[in-house]
């Protein structure tokens, strides 16, 4: 053929006997399917191909131009199915020729060795002689391809060739890369290829223009892409070249009359609109500027934020696609343009540089783009699945993207531009369907019959993905009736390596992984081979079948993925609104319950997906939290400025029954047979928010004492409101939420408590806290009983028992098995509290204090070196695992009580003792903590342990364990310091810090003066006057003194009157509200350090709401000290009469134990005198304390004062 070609038609310009020859080897090449060898054989055709057919085309003579394109036509049909046929493989990057070597070295390596598809790919990525032929092919440009194609008579050959050559440079693009890197620096990428001549650039993407022919366009389109990824400075590029505003009003055309389309694309990928659509999408998030902006018109010159959109002055594919989602024609052919036209929009919003531009155009007046459609696609009726489910997925795929957009303006809008709050405002009232308050603005003006619909949009487009997901499970067993297939077909799709182009997987445009039917159908081929004519026809009918299941699968699949899409577009919605812009709603609690409760249906529903159970799942949860915080605020009238308490008491809680409908629906889809761990946890949280919600029907901020008082202040007519009834409606929520759980006690217990069992870690906490909850409303010791007959206290015991100190902690996992064993030790806790002390007895006989003896806790020790490392981790084992343990023991200790002082072998007191002297360490560093610079934890604990000793230590006769000086010692400390002092010292905390820490401290007063009076009234013990050096115990003990007592009494006294003082005050601020300022107000909210609730547009009304409020916490914390206090002094007042009544004691020998070592030297006289002098005038002060300032009744506290007054000027006398 060499020699016909090159002797005989070249002569004779005519060459019909090689164009007949290729296309024949063209048709017997294609037929191949054995491709091993990799093309080796036909290495002598290609050779042929390129260095005499093709190599030369240019510079030969043609008598006929037809033959020319022919020609040229047949040798780019046999590159292109080089390229298409042979991949590329891992051992191709070693098949190159030295580099020291030039590029023309290339044609002396012998032809055995070579590979057609890589010599191709050299050609291209050097730049060599396929590569320059076809650049000049395309290089002239689209005009002159239509000229010729109008004019000449090869018009149709030439555009064939243009067509295969943008193929071809597809497909060298799509495995340049992989050698690129291996072969540089004497082979380049064809970009780089590419980028050395503009023009060459330029040409390829000119071709969007040719209209006759969409598959060209569709390859630059493609080429378009590619380049935008690869090159940089391609827009520059473009721009310097004078072609960009001809290449945006090509594409623009191009996407044009795409719309004119009258029949539907089916294959996605050769449609022109969704390539152009696609290449946008693309591009946004690639560095500025890119092509995106080049196309729709930003600015490229400039900084791209600061465009001004100007789509109808502006020919561009923007306002194209503008128009096509204004005018939605033609839905079942231009489904896809709706649908990727909408994420376009949704992506510029979403994008940092493009968002700004893009939503001040979809908010502005000429477009309302965020409202038009909720009427047009939002709820209107889904096609049928059996008619059209094409169309019916890219129905919910828009819905989807334009929901998104809905949400994204909600979030991100400025609302301090008024476009944009008149946009968020109308999309909130064409959504959730309520009056809207805005001073100012109208709505009904811009859309007048938002008020004529009867139901919410929200509920509405909830409905419309509330059906029964088709089917995706692999049920093709049924169509193979040869099993001998069924192992073969399982691993062709069950192969993890089967995506890409040897797999039979594929990710469609919308990020589905589908089942790719031309590839799934040549494996199904590859089977093995057939011989008898049955069993072919055998095979025949199954791939028939399989073919079929498998197209139904993929829309199945895809329709799933647009059900999901649009929830979930559904959800960021609501979830957003309900989050940021709920307050521009009246009726928002009504608003809430529909969403709540419209979520719960959907996801107790049977037809609901384990996947859309979690989405519409967070939305409760979402809901329930947003009513929790409605009902706090500023519940008052709308138009009045003025507050009262009952603004603080009518909080806005549901009815009854409406708490009865969540609770219901909320265990039925707990319930649900299709359900997974994540699930249940957000469950379960929801469930835990509930119970949170139905526990306060009063501001739980507010003490019900403080409620007391200004009810009784306020009581006139009407207006009274009586808590005993607001206390009966709680206990009704209460007894019908425990016998709605308690219908379906046995499967919700039954799979809380293998959650809380066997599930994660994660899943174990939650679980137990749920637990918890229902202990908190058990009625009858019914979950209680229920619990111990699972084994849960004892899985929980065993847990606790178990723990112990490795590594710090510090590994996520380990740190939450803390918050289990926090949770566990809550419920322990919570069991105590809620059965008192036969929930404790309970607890008891179970070995707790046992297993808390066996915990682990000495590497909590915050003195532990390991633990010092991590301050953090520090904090949380003392939150999260002593400060519990504590605890638990110290509700534990409530059994002793019970028990006879004497009885010294009482099990109770000897086990809490074991437990005390199993962690000596740990009581001995809280013991030794500096109170002066302790924090709240800390004091707590110090607390906790004192508590805990002073209840079981005194029985301990051996005090080899110093337990018993180091509470001498805190006391002796602790009373002789001014507690108001040791507040004010620590002046960098916050006012509200600093009331705990007094509370916290005097607490601590109430625990060590509980102890120091069973010491005096049950073990004899009598103290000393003063601390005078002569008048040590022998041993170096130290025992507090009579005059210590005598100033803890005198700052008890103090704080009395300095509390009374400051909770009258607030009382009458808080009924003098409504004549305060603004600026009276501010001052108080910013006393309260509470600017975080406001906002400088928020009214007075709501001031003096979040004031009084605040007030009203205020006064609830000092009235609690007083309860503190009062008792406080009464313990001290007695221990004084003990020591009157029976004057200075030296027990006997007999009573005097190693415990306790008693001063043997009496006090002079001198000093009792002082004492008592000091006594009086703080008893004269207590005296003066007013029963109307304090709230309580002094009735007894004051026959306690005369008592010991009286006896006090008896020994002062003497």
């Amino acid at each position: 053929m060499r020699f016909e070609l090159n002797e005989v038609e070249a002569r004779r310009e005519r060459y019909p006997s090689t164009i007949s020859f290729l296309n024949l080897l063209n048709a017997l090449i294609a037929e191949e399917r054995d491709v091993n060898d990799r093309g080796r054989r036909f290495v002598g055709i290609f050779r042929f191909v390129y260095d005499h057919v093709f190599g030369p085309f240019r510079q030969r003579a043609y008598a006929d131009e037809s033959e020319k394109w022919q020609l040229v036509v047949a040798c780019l049909q046999h590159f292109r199915m080089i390229l298409t046929m042979y991949e590329i493989k891992d051992e191709d990057v070693d098949c190159i020729v030295d580099q020291s070597q030039p590029p023309t070295a290339a044609q002396s390596a012998p032809l055995e060795t070579q590979l057609p598809v890589l010599e191709l790919l050299k050609d291209f990525m050097c730049g060599k002689t396929v590569f320059r032929n076809i650049m000049s092919i395309l290089l002239p440009g689209v005009n002159a391809i239509i000229v010729d194609r109008a004019d000449h008579i090869y018009g149709q050959f030439l555009e064939k060739a243009v067509h295969i050559s943008l193929e071809i440079v597809l497909l060298v693009f799509e495995k340049d890369l992989l050698l690129a890197d291996f072969w540089r620096p004497l082979y380049q990428p064809l970009h780089t290829i590419l980028s050395q001549d503009q023009n060459l650039v330029v040409a390829l993407l000119e071709y969007v223009r040719y209209y006759f022919q969409p598959q060209i366009q569709q390859c630059s389109i493609k080429i378009m892409s590619i380049l935008s990824s690869r090159m940089v400075g391609l827009v520059q590029l473009l721009v310097k070249s004078n072609c960009a505003k001809c290449l945006i009003e090509d594409y623009a055309a191009c996407l044009d009359s795409r719309t004119e389309e009258c029949q539907v694309i089916e294959n996605s990928r050769e449609d022109t609109g969704v390539l152009i659509i696609q290449l946008l999408i693309d591009n946004i998030n690639r560095p500025a500027p890119n092509i995106t902006h080049l196309l729709l018109k930003f600015e490229v010159d400039m900084p791209v934020e600061r465009t001004i959109l100007q789509p109808r002055f502006h020919y561009s594919c923007l306002k194209v696609i503008l128009d096509i989602l204004e005018k939605l024609s033609k839905p079942d052919v231009n489904a896809l343009l709706h649908e990727f036209g909408f994420q376009l929009l949704y992506e510029l919003c979403l994008d940092s540089l493009t968002c700004g531009p893009t939503m001040d155009l979809l908010s502005n007046k000429k477009y309302q783009f965020f409202l038009k459609h909720l009427h047009t696609i939002g709820v209107a009726p889904l096609p049928k699945r059996i008619n059209n489910q094409a169309l019916r997925i890219s129905s919910l795929h828009q819905r989807a993207w334009l929901l998104k957009l809905l949400a994204l303006e909600l979030h991100a809008g400025d609302v301090t531009i008024s476009t944009h709050r008149e946009a968020c405002l109308n999309i909130l009232a064409q959504i959730f369907n309520r009056d809207i308050r805005e001073s100012g603005a109208d709505i009904s003006l811009f859309h007048p019959g938002i008020g004529t619909i009867d139901k919410s949009k929200v509920l509405d487009l909830l409905e419309v993905v509330q059906f029964k997901s088709p089917d995706t499970r692999w049920n093709y067993s049924q169509f193979i009736s040869n099993k001998k297939y069924q192992l073969q077909v399982e691993n062709i799709l069950g192969n993890p390596e089967s995506s890409g182009k040897t797999g039979v997987y594929y990710y469609s445009e919308r990020g589905d992984r589908l089942i790719d039917i031309a590839s799934f159908r040549d494996k199904l081929w590859q089977l093995s081979s057939y011989e008898s004519e049955p069993e072919l026809n055998d095979l025949k009918e199954t791939i028939h079948h399989l073919l079929r299941w498998c197209w139904k699968y993929n829309r199945n699949l895809e329709e799933q993925a647009a059900q999901l899409h649009m929830l979930a577009g559904w959800s960021q919605i609501v979830e957003v609104s309900v989050s940021r812009r709920m307050s521009s709603l009246e009726n928002r609690s009504e608003v809430l319950f529909k969403v709540l409760d419209a979520s719960l249906s959907s996801a107790a529903s049977q037809d609901c997906s384990l996947k859309m159970a979690i989405l519409l799942t967070q939305v409760a949860l979402t809901c329930m939290a947003k009513l929790r915080d409605e009902r706090f605020l500023s519940p008052g009238g709308i138009d009045s400025d003025n507050v009262t308490c009952l603004d603080v008491i009518m909080v806005k809680q549901l009815s009854n029954g409406a708490c009865h409908s969540i609770l219901f629906k909320l265990v039925m889809a707990i319930l649900r047979h299709e359900t997974s761990e994540v699930l249940r946890r957000r469950q379960y949280a929801l469930l835990l928010s509930y119970f949170q919600y139905c526990q306060h029907m009063l501001d739980p901020d507010v003490p019900p004492s403080v409620l007391q008082y200004l009810l009784r202040e306020e009581q006139d007519g009407e207006d009274y409101m009586d808590l005993q009834k607001v206390d009966k409606e709680q206990a009704e929520l209460a007894r019908a939420n425990f016998s709605i759980l308690r219908k379906e006690a046995q499967a919700i217990l039954e799979l809380v408590t293998k959650d809380a069992i066997q599930g994660s870690e994660a899943g174990k906490t939650i679980s137990i806290y749920v637990l918890d909850a229902f202990i908190s409303i058990d009625q009858e010791r019914f979950f209680l009983s229920q619990l111990q007959s699972r084994g849960f206290l004892r899985s929980c015991l065993t847990d606790v028992s178990s723990i112990s100190y490795k590594e710090g902690w510090r590994s996520l996992d380990s740190l939450q098995r803390v918050y289990t064993l926090e949770a566990e030790l809550a419920v322990m806790l919570r069991i105590s509290h809620k059965y008192g002390k036969s929930g404790s007895q309970v607890l008891f006989s179970m070995g707790a204090l046992g297993h808390l003896a066996m915990c682990k806790v000495g590497g909590f020790i915050r003195g532990d070196a390991r633990a010092k490392r991590d301050v953090a981790v520090d904090i949380d084992k003392n939150r999260l695992v002593i400060s519990p343990i504590l605890r638990v023991v110290y509700s534990l200790t409530s059994l002793v009580d019970t028990s006879d002082f004497f009885e010294v072998k009482n099990k109770i007191v000897r086990e809490v003792v074991d437990f005390i002297k199993e962690h000596q360490m740990l009581f001995d560093q809280i013991l030794r903590a500096d109170i002066s610079e302790a924090d709240e934890s800390t004091l707590e604990q110090i607390n906790l342990v004192v508590g805990i000793l002073s209840k079981v230590w005194p029985y301990e006769e051996n005090d080899g364990y110093g337990f018993v000086q180091s509470l001498f010692g805190m006391m002796g400390t602790l009373f002789s310091f001014n507690v108001e002092s040791m507040c004010n010292t620590q002046s960098s905390r916050p006012f509200e810090n600093q009331r705990k820490l007094e509370l916290l401290l005097f607490k601590l007063c109430f625990s060590l003066s509980s102890y120091l009076y069973v010491l005096v009234t049950k073990k004899s013990l009598r103290l000393l006057v003063s601390d005078s050096s002569d008048l040590q115990a022998p041993t170096g003990q130290l025992q507090p003194r009579l005059g210590s007592l005598v100033s803890l009494l005198k700052s008890v006294a103090k704080a009395l009157e300095r509390t009374s003082e400051e909770k009258s005050l607030l009382l009458n601020k808080i009924q003098d509200i409504n004549e305060l300022s603004r600026q009276e107000v501010d001052e108080i909210i910013s006393m309260c350090a509470r600017h975080d609730c406001l906002s400088s547009s928020d009214n007075i009304q709501k001031r003096r709401y979040i004031a009084m409020v605040e007030m009203c916490q205020i006064a609830g914390n000092r009235d609690q000290l007083i309860i503190l206090l009062l008792p406080l002094a009464e313990l001290v007042l007695n221990i004084f009469l003990v020591h009157f009544r029976d004057g200075p004691a030296i027990p006997d020998s007999s009573e005097t134990t190693e415990m306790i070592t008693y001063d043997v030297k009496s006090d002079s006289g001198q000093d009792i005198s002082s004492l008592c002098g000091k006594l009086l005038r703080t008893l004269e002060k207590l005296e003066l304390l007013s029963e109307e300032k304090m709230g309580h009744n002094l009735k007894v506290f004051r026959r306690l004062l005369s008592s010991l007054k009286e006896m006090t000027i008896k020994n002062l006398a003497i």
